[in-house]
């Protein structure tokens, strides 16, 4: 377990990062100069050692500790590998999500007969949409295991004719079961997302550790049958941080194709607090050298924060967490409401580029 993490912060954007990177007063988040930051944040389980530094004073630390900064660093700046030749992290990038299961906690049994599964398709793509994630199984707060068989009937017809009609809109599969992964590679999809983290069954990473596709690796905190009774950390921030380190140098180092999307899993195991402190401080996420996805979009800790103010689809809540998320430089969004999202996005991006 580390003593010590480090978090970009302080961030600026657009014109003024490019200025402030050339002028050598801020770093490229991810290789990215449309994003910079110039302080970091030193985090330790002792509070007392926390403390944020400005980039230009991190030569005046003790040595131990200038060489786990220095060594974050090169990860927190190293730019992110292209989910394809279409799809950069120059740009953040939408996930849109079909649910084709009659039990989704917002959607269920809208989408899964594939005729109008299809439409949905192809209604989130014309809206800006660059993945859409597709799932048979649903993992809201107490929901049970669906068979294989049952969950790849759900899924076959669109994962088997998406690429036919999709060619080149990436194709992500929300599934814990090894069967399935296989049965969507073979039909050419290109990524996986798994909420257990690979952890369903202990036979899935030697089945699918030979196939060059993206993983979402995932953090849940228990079952989705089990996982909001009470969840506990010491310390939510640095306990994620630890089990995805520990992943990627133990488990996850039998992939072959080191291809990984880290996600927080934002109410997967966490009460309200614990996803608040997820979404202020995501950018730790930056020094494990993997691009970030968060999936905000119509959960429950909108609710929580809105009360009286809260809307069916809560789509002021998902642009709010999306929006402060994406300042922090996370590159994908898994959201329902795709062009409200995208349009949130793009004034944003306008907004900042004035000079």
């Amino acid at each position: 377990m580390r003593k010590y993490y480090t978090r970009a912060c302080n961030f600026y954007y657009g014109l003024q990062a490019r200025t402030l990177i050339n002028k050598k007063l801020a770093l490229a988040l991810c290789g990215n100069k449309n994003i910079a930051f110039d302080n970091i944040e030193i985090l330790s389980r002792d509070k007392k050692n926390t403390k944020v530094i400005n980039i230009k004073k991190i030569k005046n630390l003790g040595n131990q500790l200038k060489t786990i900064v220095l060594n974050d660093l090169k990860k927190i700046t190293s730019k992110r590998s292209n989910l394809s030749k279409n799809l950069k992290f120059s740009e953040p990038l939408i996930m849109g999500v079909l649910n084709l299961t009659p039990d989704s906690f917002s959607d269920g049994g809208l989408y899964h007969h594939s005729k109008k599964a299809f439409l949905h398709i192809k209604n989130m793509v014309d809206r800006g949409a660059n993945i859409i994630d597709v799932g048979g199984e649903s993992t809201r707060p107490g929901s049970k295991d669906v068979p294989h068989k049952n969950e790849w009937k759900r899924l076959e017809k669109v994962v088997i004719n998406f690429k036919k009609k999709y060619p080149k809109v990436f194709l992500s599969i929300d599934t814990r079961k090894y069967e399935i992964m296989i049965k969507a590679i073979k039909h050419k999809s290109d990524l996986i997302n798994d909420v257990s983290g690979f952890n369903y069954d202990v036979n899935t990473i030697e089945k699918i550790k030979k196939f060059n596709v993206w993983k979402v690796l995932h953090h849940m905190q228990g079952t989705p049958n089990t996982m909001q009774i009470n969840p506990k950390y010491k310390n939510v921030l640095l306990d994620i941080y630890d089990f995805f380190e520990k992943k990627i140098n133990t488990d996850f180092k039998k992939f072959k194709y080191k291809k990984f999307i880290i996600d927080p899993g934002i109410g997967f195991g966490k009460n309200l607090k614990h996803n608040l402190m997820l979404m202020n401080k995501i950018s730790l996420f930056h020094a494990l050298g993997f691009p970030l996805l968060i999936g905000t979009s119509r959960k429950r800790f909108i609710n929580q924060i809105s009360g009286s103010f809260d809307s069916k689809e809560r789509i002021g809540g998902t642009v709010a967490s999306v929006l402060y998320t994406l300042m922090q430089g996370v590159q994908i969004f898994r959201v329902h409401n795709v062009n409200e999202v995208k349009q949130g996005i793009v004034v944003f991006k306008k907004i900042i580029s004035i000079k």
